[in-house]
């Protein structure tokens, strides 16, 4: 996503270069992991091998990773890969950041126990949307966890990425998962107290 707003999404794949997404601190971008994920990893929902799509500057990889488990992160943008990879360092934690298209996940030949998929998903309609998800449908091995944070058709207004419905998060996965819970929640923002209205997505791949 290109659009500046109170939505767009972390490091993802966009019509213009990743890179412009990081010029400066974006929103969506608070120092920390998103309340509802950080609620996932406490209840000891995020387990074995970790993928983070579209991890940005590595907030959920390095909470994942603080976890002791084997954690990689994806992103398009080669500077909040960079800033991902100096927090791991200064934190003294072990992940792996990969320049790597999340449309491609294939690509990488592995898989995967858990994803985490904070403003991702929300930003691709059609044909890079299907990509996506035949990607994580490879990428995750049978009984794996997928979690999706995504901007809600709750929102008022409509800038941003897509705003999505019940029916777009269970259609798009209708083929090889199973749909555990798509719940209310929020995305912290830095721009808004109150956050942005999103779903709290949890799929696991049959």
């Amino acid at each position: 996503m290109a659009e500046r707003s109170l939505h767009p999404s972390p490091g993802s794949p966009s019509p213009h270069d990743p890179e412009d997404l990081y010029t400066g601190p974006p929103p969506w971008d608070i120092g920390r992991p998103q309340a509802a994920f950080r609620a996932l990893a406490d209840a000891g929902a995020i387990r074995g091998r970790v993928l983070d799509a579209g991890c940005g500057t590595g907030e959920h990889a390095l909470m994942a990773a603080g976890l002791g488990l084997d954690v990689t992160g994806v992103d398009l943008a080669v500077t909040a890969l960079r800033t991902a990879e100096r927090k791991a360092r200064d934190r003294e934690l072990t992940a792996r950041f990969l320049h790597q298209d999340a449309r491609r996940l294939a690509d990488l030949g592995e898989s995967f126990d858990t994803v985490l998929d904070c403003g991702l998903f929300h930003i691709f309609g059609g044909e890079d949307r299907d990509a996506y998800v035949d990607g994580l449908r490879s990428a995750v091995r049978p009984g794996g966890r997928y979690f999706m944070l995504g901007f809600s058709d709750r929102q008022p207004g409509g800038s941003g990425p897509h705003q999505l419905t019940r029916e777009d998060i269970t259609g798009a996965f209708a083929e090889g998962w199973r749909a555990d819970s798509v719940e209310p929640a929020t995305i912290e923002v830095t721009t808004s107290p109150d956050g942005a209205r999103a779903w709290l997505v949890a799929l696991t791949r049959i």
